[in-house]
Order: C-alpha cells, then sequence, then structure tokens
C-alpha cells in the first residue's frame, strides 16, 4: 500500500494540472513523434525511433506516478487549522544567528522548492518547526551541528 501523503491545496492541484498535461498534451506530441520516426525507415537503427520510445515509457511512468499519488494524497484543510502553530501550510519567518532572517512556506515532501522558500514538513527545520508557535525557539540537527532558531512570525498562505 503506497504512504499517504500531506499537500497544500496548490501542491494537489499542481499534481492535477502536471497529470493532465502528461495526458492531453505531453503523450499526444510523442505518439506523433513516434509516427514520425516510423516513416524513417528500418526501425532496428532508427535513433530517433528509440528516442521517442524512450520519451514514451518516461511519459507513462511518470503519469502512474502521478495518479498514485493523487489517490494517496491528504489536502489540509486550512480553514481548520489553528494559524498560530506551525504546520503544513504555515508561512514562517525565524532568525538565528548563523542564518539570519529566513521566511519559509512549509509544504508537503513532493512540493519542496528551496530556492523560493518552500521547505518541507520533513526536512530538519520543517520538523523541527512543527507544532511551534509564534516567540518559541526550536533547535535544528543540522550537518554543522544544533542551531537554534527563534520563530517571529506564524501566519497562512492567502489565495
Amino acid at each position: 500500500m503506497a504512504e499517504t501523503k500531506t499537500y497544500t491545496q496548490a501542491g494537489f492541484d499542481a499534481l492535477q494540472k502536471e497529470l493532465d498535461y502528461l495526458i492531453n498534451v505531453k503523450r499526444e506530441e510523442n505518439k506523433k513523434e513516434i509516427s514520425t520516426a516510423r516513416a524513417f525507415g528500418d526501425l532496428s537503427e532508427n535513433s530517433e525511433y528509440d528516442e521517442a520510445k524512450q520519451e514514451q515509457a518516461k511519459i507513462h511512468a511518470r503519469i502512474d506516478e502521478l495518479k498514485e499519488m493523487i489517490a494517496n494524497a491528504k489536502v489540509i484543510d486550512e480553514s481548520q487549522i489553528d494559524e498560530s502553530t506551525i504546520s503544513v501550510g504555515s508561512i514562517v519567518v525565524v532568525k538565528s544567528d548563523k542564518l539570519g532572517e529566513r521566511k519559509y512556506h512549509i509544504v508537503g515532501s513532493y512540493e519542496t522548492d528551496p530556492k523560493s522558500g518552500k521547505i518541507s514538513d520533513a526536512s530538519p527545520i520543517g520538523l523541527a518547526l512543527i507544532g511551534a508557535r509564534e516567540g518559541d525557539t526550536v533547535v535544528v540537527n543540522v550537518a554543522r551541528g544544533p542551531m537554534e532558531l527563534k520563530v517571529l512570525s506564524v501566519s497562512r498562505a492567502r489565495d
């Protein structure tokens, strides 16, 4: 049985959008590539055909993966969550001696994008912050040793 993963509504919507794109656009483009490559003749020595078939396998594997992720997704209802406590969906501003002030958006593990400040609830910082409140200090165990983070603010992402 596949593991249930937690998503924000935006993260879940992104999964569905990617699945729709792969099924309705990318798969159709790939079918045309295969058809065009077949027209080149002998398939045993046709690199275009081989590449198109490999791409087809990748597309189908990703479609299967996305279908499973969507089937086992748990979308959090942010309206039912205590906004003062850090959880998936929280926007948190923290301060540490090592990193200075940082803003993080706590998201499910498949939604992470560290460059845009989206960190997983399963990451070391995410795990340490879950359940904390504004004013709390949490200790995060990172590769360089323990690091203290002071929670300056907690809010919710608004659509």
